[in-house]
């Protein structure tokens, strides 16, 4: 059956498949609670395709990324290899559970997810049984643990996605993979337009959102130049450096109009993932992902606009403030 899975997974676009045995698990971990008799999680791993970050990279063309490398692997691709391997799962005798992410509940009472709308996320929701999808990948062998807690594989790097099946079935496991791609360089933390990344890897979830939706005119072709003006640091807003909490994130995401979400509500990515791509490109010039193209991913510097238009701007309104 662990062959016929890997099969029928790959078949419907799963490019990694691993399973991890109950025993990786400590005995009060979420996977017991969702299934007390559980054997085995079987993870699935879905790649975002190097082109769907193309358009981002070169600065030309930005909804392909959510609504490609998002929306349809999160609502279609990932959903539909997720039911038909727990189908043949169930057809063999066995219990499947199918675990994809919620996106819209958090067990924080403070957090947020830069891919959706602030506003509809439910937290403080406190459910135990939510599974830990990073721990569960890293536990079938799928990839490892980055610096910034997201997961790294040997041949897609950074761009992946994943879902799991949890079953009583006794499935052999992958081996773990041993450590060998994150060397914590750091660029994936110089390359957040918002530095929403601190040096110790932990992620402030909210500065993410506010520069995922694009608020570093630096990065945002679409920001027009009297962005912000409601604010009296919109420099620094723009440049990133402003000093935020929880509600002025907020308000800041409210001033975001620039460029429209897809179809599930998936907050459009301006940013594209600079973390992820600046570690794309660390691990490429490294030569450490096996999955080899015939050109680099970068074959030279990150492009920069200039942000001279919002000053010229800023100087008028004092300008005419004062007469």
């Amino acid at each position: 059956m662990r062959n016929r899975i890997i099969e029928l997974a790959k078949r419907y676009d799963a490019d990694l498949v691993g399973f991890a045995p109950a025993s990786r698990f400590d005995s009060n971990n979420a996977i017991f609670k969702v299934m007390p008799t559980v054997k085995t999680v079987v993870g699935l791993g879905f790649r975002v395709l190097r082109g769907i970050y193309r358009g981002i990279e070169e600065g030309s063309t930005y909804y392909q990324y959510t609504t490609m490398g998002v929306e349809n692997l999160e609502e279609t691709v990932m959903p539909l290899a997720l039911l038909t391997v727990s189908n043949l799962i169930e057809s063999e005798g066995f219990t499947a559970i199918p675990q994809r992410r919620n996106q819209l509940i958090m067990n924080e009472e403070n957090s947020t997810n830069p891919e959706v709308d602030y506003g509809d996320i439910y937290r403080g929701v406190k459910i135990e049984n939510q599974i830990d999808f990073l721990e569960c990948a890293v536990k079938c062998g799928l990839g490892e643990r980055s610096m910034i807690n997201s997961l790294l594989t040997e041949e897609y790097g950074p761009f992946i996605r994943y879902v799991f099946i949890l079953t009583d079935a006794e499935i052999e496991p992958s081996p773990l993979k041993t450590p060998s791609l994150c060397d914590r360089c750091g660029k994936c933390i110089e390359a957040c337009p918002g530095r929403a990344i601190k040096k110790d890897g932990n992620l402030d979830t909210w500065r993410c959102s506010v520069y995922y939706n694009g608020a570093n005119g630096s990065k945002n072709p679409f920001m027009p130049p009297d962005a912000y003006l409601e604010f009296e640091d919109r420099l620094d807003i723009i440049n990133g450096t402003a000093e935020m909490d929880v509600q002025k994130a907020k308000d800041i995401m409210d001033s975001t109009y620039f460029y429209p979400p897809a179809k599930h509500n998936y907050r459009s990515s301006i940013c594209g993932r600079a973390c992820d791509r600046a570690c794309y490109v660390h691990l490429e010039e490294k030569g450490l992902l096996t999955k080899k193209f015939n050109k680099k991913f970068r074959e030279g510097d990150d492009w920069k606009l200039s942000t001279k238009q919002f000053e010229t701007l800023k100087r008028e309104k004092e300008w005419d403030f004062t007469k």
